[in-house]
């Protein structure tokens, strides 16, 4: 199968953010984040490719996101999906520009804001809504 690459909008910690070219094979997706993946939704097709565990491994602050009352550690990626297949596909021009702008100041965040951030809910089997 033929390696896909796609334009996506890197998003570095103190750095402002820049367009690059992505390969979305799961080793390149995985190198980029430096770690295990995870897909935060920001709609309209729209997702933050992050690192699962960044803030578990130290990852460095990164930005945070009001609307999940959240912190991203680490370089993230935002990122397209085709709403038919789930298949990653490049931003727009509209949309580089648009979340471009909505990341573009670095944020400062300190420790007790990420320690704040992190949780972890516990399943019994069978329970949906957690203990």
């Amino acid at each position: 199968m033929k390696e896909k690459t796609i334009k996506a909008l890197m998003v570095e910690p103190n750095k402002h953010p820049c367009v690059v070219d992505l390969n979305t094979d799961l080793d390149s997706l995985q190198k980029a984040v430096g770690g295990l993946i995870e897909f935060v939704w920001l709609g309209d097709n729209v997702e933050i490719l992050c690192n699962d565990e960044g803030k578990i491994v130290g990852l460095p602050p990164n930005r945070r996101l009001h609307s999940h009352q959240d912190i991203i550690c680490g370089t993230f990626y935002i990122v397209s999906t085709n709403p038919k297949t789930g298949e990653l596909i490049s931003l727009t021009l509209e949309q580089q520009e648009h979340y471009a702008k909505l990341f573009y100041t670095p944020d400062v965040i300190d420790k007790a804001s990420i320690e704040n951030t992190i949780f972890f809910r516990l399943f019994k089997a069978g329970d949906e809504d957690g203990i």
